[in-house]
């Protein structure tokens, strides 16, 4: 049997499109605007000192191209390769294995190091769009996937939050009453690492809500 898991394909889609986005605005345009200069290495800075808005704001990553022209315009191009990868055809039969090596493709060519501990677990649920969710139905109740399921919209909302802040503090530092530096590197890992809780919790609900609606 073919199956088709929309709410799983969707909280996908959603956090591939977040991936690339970060991939494009967080490091390949900031890599261009460094113009045609060697890196010096594999291991960048991609926001540069004349974009800097804050001490922490570098946005390092690793590069195999060693320009940083051509690094943003490769980590730019992946990053827009994953957007449209995640939002049209995710849902193929090699959807997901696609989805990785464009991830991949993105860490080797300048478009962070952070993202990988949210992409790798997107990756990991992607691969359950065409699955019978057999073993997911086993070992939970209807009660207890239907509970699960009204959460996922919900929790989908907080996860797509907590990896924009992510997103903006990584460029612009700037939280609600905090000014030193520190204090906010130490929020940007609490969201990074909500971020990721939170993901698990999405995918979750909304594995229950895709058992749910076939029945």
């Amino acid at each position: 049997m073919n199956y088709i898991n929309m709410h799983t394909r969707q909280t996908a889609s959603v956090m591939g499109f977040l991936l690339g986005m970060a991939g494009i605005a967080n490091h390949g345009i900031f890599a261009i605007r460094q113009g045609n200069n060697p890196t010096g290495g594999f291991f960048i800075e991609a926001i540069g000192p004349a974009d800097r808005f804050w001490v922490h704001g570098t946005e390092g990553a690793f590069t195999l191209v060693h320009n940083y022209l051509l690094t943003g315009i490769c980590a730019t191009v992946a990053g827009l390769g994953i957007i449209l990868w995640s939002l049209k055809f995710l849902g193929n039969k090699h959807g997901a294995t696609i989805l990785l090596l464009l991830f991949i493709l993105l860490t080797l060519l300048g478009g962070g190091i952070g993202h990988i501990v949210i992409f790798l677990p997107t990756w990991a649920y992607a691969t359950r769009i065409h699955s019978s969710l057999s073993w997911w139905e086993k070992k939970s109740s209807a009660g207890t996937r239907k509970a699960l399921g009204k959460l996922w919209i919900w929790s989908l909302a907080a996860t797509v939050f907590a990896w924009i802040m992510v997103m903006e503090m990584g460029i612009f530092g700037f939280f609600p009453g905090l000014s030193d530096p520190d204090a906010v590197l130490n929020v940007v890992f609490i969201f990074l690492f909500a971020s990721l809780a939170l993901l698990n919790v999405t995918f979750i609900t909304a594995i229950a809500r895709d058992i749910e609606a076939r029945s």
